[in-house]
């Protein structure tokens, strides 16, 4: 059975963040937070050693047309990605992954939750998707911190489950969202 993909089809906003499509011309951006050693392993890559990793990369994102590039609204400058994938660990055509990284010099400050929330609006509200699930390593506390504020249940963690680009196993701990449980949380505010 053919996967259906998700295309992101509009340019998200939020109080201080754009979230818009990559361009070829984000390759410094990029790179700037991808060669930092403590941003790429947290979300299970390896640092980008070269300017070319990081063209490669928005050329795949380009291409499969399910990550948004995070841009500070201040500065106009791409601190990030984030972006709704299709789910391996389900069969469920209305369900997707929601993955993301902020820049090192970024973190702490709720650009990835405000991220995330502007994309769970756009999952549920416009993509009309039953279920967004997000993992993080057992490692990841401050990822753990976001979903959180996002209102994701935990669902149960899947031990030894990836392999990570320096050969260490690591856990994925996983959570889900359903549409109806979003909508109670946006009535509660």
């Amino acid at each position: 059975m053919e996967r259906k993909r998700v295309l992101k089809t509009q340019t998200l906003k939020t109080s201080r963040l754009i979230l818009r499509d990559w361009q070829p011309t984000d390759a410094d951006d990029l790179f700037e937070y991808a060669k930092d050693p403590d941003t790429g392993p947290n979300a299970g890559w390896q640092p980008h050693q070269t300017r070319e990793e990081s063209v490669k990369i928005i050329d795949y994102f380009m291409q499969e047309n399910d990550v948004w590039a995070v841009v500070d609204q201040k500065d106009n400058k791409v601190i990030g990605s984030i972006g709704l994938h299709h789910d391996q660990h389900r069969r469920n055509e209305n369900a997707r992954m929601l993955g993301y990284v902020i820049a090192k010099a970024y973190w702490g400050r709720g650009y990835a939750t405000e991220a995330a929330q502007a994309v769970l609006q756009y999952a549920f509200t416009s993509l009309d998707l039953e279920l967004v699930s997000v993992m993080h390593f057992h490692f990841n506390l401050a990822s753990k911190r976001v979903i959180e504020k996002c209102g994701f249940r935990y669902e149960g963690t899947l031990r030894q489950a990836i392999q990570l680009f320096d050969g260490r196993i690591a856990d994925d701990v996983c959570y889900s969202l359903l549409r109806r449980e979003w909508q109670l949380l946006q009535a509660a505010f």
